[in-house]
């Protein structure tokens, strides 16, 4: 019988890269759907990357097994961390999500980037020493390191204000610009961040209580050229000195952080969004 003979072999661990690109599809799915049960998990499971995939100097690790995290993390485990961070933020205003986005964009930079070329290494500069460090550059069959930190350093870009962040996008978008568009199947993810780049992008800041039909405007239709924050401000520099009007909730929908005047009613803000 099957069940007396040898059982084959078990591949358990879990990875950073992939429980960040199911977080992200879970705090999506979770915001436009109203369903708390995915944003639960998509929380637990950050909370369960940040704290068992980390060492003690909070260094991001690769893999997780037997109750232990192992191997340094690539670009893809942080770029992929940081846009399902970026996406969590968005669908639930918890501030600490914005926080580690943060934190972890810095740390990609300082220790991924190619300050030379441009784009970003596979490797980390403090990683085992290697012939060569190599760029993952084709969106095959996930997206690439530097396709996902272009897009999400875009992103955290207009969400801060930051000039960093969207030239350290760039400096991938210069290295892919010609070659992907003749390639669309090998660079769907860099085409985003690029259509992201070349967008006028907006930025919405929703502050006051009780903000359900102002998130329902934004979440009800897709809107791929755009950036989201709301709640309390800490440390989030789109909601620095957005007040409520009259104590109402309240939109601002700002380009490049120059701001439209607020508006109160979803209506209004349907038509600056239009």
């Amino acid at each position: 019988m099957r069940a007396e003979r040898v059982w084959p072999g078990l591949d358990d661990k879990r990875l950073t890269s992939w429980n960040a690109l199911t977080i992200s599809a879970l705090a999506d799915a979770g915001a436009v759907l109203e369903r708390d049960h995915y944003l639960d998990a998509a929380r637990s499971a950050a909370d369960f990357v940040l704290r068992e995939l980390r060492t003690d100097d909070r260094r991001l690790l690769r893999s997780w097994k037997d109750g232990q995290g192992k191997l340094n993390a690539y670009l893809e485990d942080h770029a992929f961390l940081l846009e399902a961070l970026l996406s969590l933020y968005e669908a639930t205003f918890e501030p600490r999500w914005f926080a580690e986005a943060r934190a972890l964009a810095d740390t990609t930079i300082a220790r991924f980037a190619d300050d030379e070329n441009g784009g970003f290494f596979e490797t980390s500069s403090d990683h085992e020493q290697l012939v060569a460090r190599r760029k993952d550059l084709e969106d095959h069959p996930i997206p690439a390191g530097n396709s996902s930190a272009a897009y999400g350093l875009l992103r955290l870009a207009a969400l801060t204000g930051e000039r960093e962040y969207a030239d350290r996008a760039e400096s991938v978008l210069r290295l892919l610009h010609e070659l992907a568009p003749k390639h669309p199947q090998a660079f769907g993810h860099l085409l985003q961040a690029l259509d992201f780049r070349l967008a006028q992008v907006k930025e919405v800041a929703l502050v006051g209580d009780e903000l359900r039909p102002l998130e329902r405007v934004i979440r009800d239709s897709f809107r791929p050229h755009l950036v989201l924050a709301g709640g309390e401000p800490d440390g989030v520099p789109l909601l620095e000195g957005r007040d409520p009007v009259e104590g109402r909730p309240t939109a601002y929908v700002c380009e490049q952080f120059a701001c439209r005047a607020p508006v109160t009613e979803p209506r209004d803000l349907e038509e600056l969004l239009a």
